[in-house]
């Protein structure tokens, strides 16, 4: 490899990590601002979970749409695409009137989104095809999880003490106005051999089962999970399920290619990456709100004390990387769920008197967890697939 190739790698890998940081440092800022978006907005903890799962739930049911689609018309510019989507709709956020308009725009950063990371990881295993190197790539990408962990909670403390919650959504726009132009200059567009069709049946399900799903177990409380509503969308969400598992093998193209599972490698990935990135889903959106409505933190207050979890993280990935070049996937995987089970363990006795070293111990050991998970599930889902469908494999296994 030549020395230009090599700094080009190097570019497209920094270009591809600000789509992370981007879509990272919007979650952390926004679980941050929660308690000041619910005083002004007037907002019920139910609403306030809308503002963060309706999100989830746009992302997670285009993720594969996505991700087929940049394969099939061009990695670039989906990507381009996302980034352009994403910024419009951050803008658009901090212009939100009501509750209500909040959670339409923050699912229209969530389309935005599922073109980010999942395509950015393509791209990434599509210009590094070495398997040591794509490893240490993916740990430096992982790393750029725990930058938007760092720099998240503290922008947001900033801003909100500054301007109000609505200033939160203006960092997106510089980054991606930045990443958009660097993307045109230095990023190869790369797409399938063989395009696969669209697949709207496929599509359908998949929004069905997730929106079904979440709608129930967040309006469970409120509504009675024995109600008629709750009961129903459990089984709608069953049912789809049930119609995706016998659909999907019968087509020629499916959406998603139950194929995948049969790799016990991609499988176990896939399920190691939802464990963890709920684990950290749950904890940034439970953490913030102790810190601040228990503990009677400021914003900028409570961003501080997350920053050892982020600093870990940004140590521990590349270490996870280079782990996963050497050694494997299993020793890293094994250490990172007996840390993020051990923290889990220690944040059960939280109370509003419990002294600040267990606090910040119980983060740290999380952070540590976090930033050796990355790495190997991701590596792992991606190298087992072939890379004429390294969107949809990485779109699986995403971290977004």
């Amino acid at each position: 490899m030549t020395a230009p190739t090599r700094r080009r790698r190097q570019l497209i890998l920094v270009i591809c990590c600000m789509s992370l940081v981007i879509v990272g440092l919007d979650n952390t800022i926004v679980n941050v601002a929660l308690p000041s978006i619910q005083r002004d907005l007037h907002a019920s903890l139910s609403g306030l979970q809308w503002v963060v799962d309706a999100y989830t739930l746009v992302l997670a049911s285009f993720l594969v749409l996505s991700g087929s689609t940049a394969d099939r018309l061009g990695r670039r510019s989906t990507f381009q695409a996302g980034l352009a989507t994403f910024t419009v709709a951050s803008l658009l956020c901090s212009l939100a009137p009501s509750l209500g308009w909040l959670v339409a725009f923050r699912m229209l950063q969530a389309v935005g989104g599922s073109m980010l990371n999942p395509v950015a990881m393509s791209i990434i295993v599509n210009t590094f095809t070495d398997r040591a190197e794509r490893a240490r790539a993916i740990g430096i990408w992982g790393a750029a999880v725990g930058v938007s962990l760092a720099l998240g909670p503290v922008v947001g403390g900033l801003l909100i003490a500054s301007v109000g919650w609505r200033g939160i959504f203006w960092v997106n726009i510089p980054v991606g106005v930045a990443a958009i132009v660097l993307t045109a200059l230095f990023v190869p567009e790369s797409k399938a051999p063989h395009p696969r069709r669209l697949d709207p049946v496929g599509q359908v399900l998949v929004i069905t089962i997730l929106a079904s799903l979440v709608y129930g177990i967040i309006e469970g409380p409120q509504r009675g999970w024995a109600s008629a509503e709750i009961i129903g969308c459990f089984c709608l969400s069953a049912a789809a399920l049930t119609a995706l598992l016998l659909v999907e093998p019968r087509r020629q193209e499916p959406l998603l290619d139950l194929r995948f599972f049969r790799s016990a490698p991609f499988s176990g990935a896939t399920v190691i990456a939802v464990s963890a990135f709920a684990a950290l889903g749950g904890f940034l959106f439970l953490n913030t709100l102790y810190l601040q409505d228990v503990r009677g933190y400021s914003a900028l207050h409570a961003g501080l004390l997350t920053l050892p979890l982020a600093a870990v993280t940004v140590i521990f990935s590349p270490l996870s990387g280079r782990m996963v070049s050497r050694q494997g996937p299993r020793r890293p995987l094994l250490a990172a769920g007996v840390c993020m089970t051990v923290s889990a363990l220690m944040l059960t006795r939280l109370t509003a008197s419990t002294p600040t070293l267990w606090l910040l111990a119980s983060y740290l050991i999380f952070g540590i967890g976090f930033g050796l998970v990355n790495a190997p599930i991701t590596n792992t889902a991606v190298s087992g697939m072939p890379r004429s469908q390294a969107g949809v494999a990485a779109a699986i296994a995403s971290p977004s």
